[in-house]
């Protein structure tokens, strides 16, 4: 089992209701370091953000897989949330989401594939550019 992402305030980094799990929205922090700063900007390539992308939904599933008890695991990713800290010129939101959905393909097989919101805000927490939010279930 991993080390649960390290909470940046006053709350749990996730919580489990029979057998729902709920996350904590998840930045791309690495031992509590943002590994990325700064906005998504369609200047950049894609594959700038990858690994930024690939942290936060990494941080999500860690916290989720950390309220499994002995021999469960996680049945299906019920929703993923990806928000963006975008330039107000970004438009391609759904490609980001798909580096994190991918990833979450690569790590459950097709429980990895839930439904999906990729939105753009005006910042983010420590100026991350992507926060991860999930919810799973369990058995």
């Amino acid at each position: 089992m991993s080390k649960n992402p390290i909470p940046q305030g006053k709350y749990k980094p996730a919580v489990r209701y029979g057998n729902l799990i709920f996350t904590a929205g998840m930045t791309p922090r690495k031992d509590g370091v943002l590994m990325m700063a700064g906005k998504i900007s369609p200047d950049r390539p894609l594959d700038d953000y990858r690994d930024a992308v690939i942290q936060a939904a990494s941080n999500a599933l860690t916290a989720a897989q950390n309220t499994l008890a002995p021999g469960e695991r996680i049945v299906q990713i019920l929703s993923l949330t990806v928000y963006l800290n975008a330039t107000e010129d970004y438009t391609t939101h759904a490609k980001v989401g798909d580096i994190a959905s991918n990833w979450l393909v690569e790590q459950l097989g097709e429980a990895g594939i839930g439904a999906r919101a990729a939105i753009g805000l005006a910042t983010l927490p420590g100026n991350a550019p992507v926060e991860i939010q999930l919810v799973a279930a369990a058995e």
